[in-house]
């Protein structure tokens, strides 16, 4: 047997794997927050079913890799505090994120999430780190077409211009 091989979690994690999951706990600490303060300026039900669900996921998320990270001795990155309940109709109109904001905001975070699982994926020597990341862009790939068809659906996708060709004048 040559080294990396036998049991994934007997094996140790290289500094690409260890940099890439801390990093990943980190942002998703913090995307939880973010996303409890989106839940409080939400007003729309679906975009608010949306919102709580990746809140879950994201929470999940986060005991997987805190699981390899103290298994393999690597202190936690710190996490923000839960963000308490607000009455969305007691925030000011001016100091309120809208909804199109929020599903905005949310689609740039699955793109971005999707990118450092695909990263993570690609510089993983340890199966089971790989296969965890793998779980998770398919799940953001879920939630990101989710997104989609609730920004169709309630008119709030701004497309990019449209291309379209110019004939040739003779």
């Amino acid at each position: 047997m040559g080294i990396l091989s036998g049991n994934p979690q007997n094996e140790p994690m290289h500094f690409g794997e260890v940099h890439g999951v801390w990093s990943y706990l980190a942002g998703t600490k913090a995307m939880t927050a973010g996303y409890q303060v989106y839940l409080n300026h939400s007003g729309d039900k679906d975009l608010r079913k949306i919102i709580e669900d990746m809140i879950d996921t994201m929470k999940d998320e986060t005991e997987q890799l805190e699981v390899i990270l103290k298994a393999n001795g690597i202190a936690l990155p710190p996490a923000p505090p839960e963000r308490s309940e607000a009455n969305l109709e007691e925030i000011p109109p001016g100091a309120r994120i809208n909804d199109p904001e929020v599903s905005a905001a949310i689609s740039a975070d699955i793109a971005a999430g999707l990118i450092m699982c695909s990263q993570q994926m690609a510089q993983s020597v340890r199966e089971d780190i790989a296969t965890m990341f793998g779980q998770f862009h398919t799940v953001k790939a879920q939630y990101g077409l989710k997104v989609l068809r609730l920004n169709k659906e309630k008119g709030w996708l701004v497309p990019p211009p449209l291309h379209v060709k110019v004939p040739e004048l003779v």
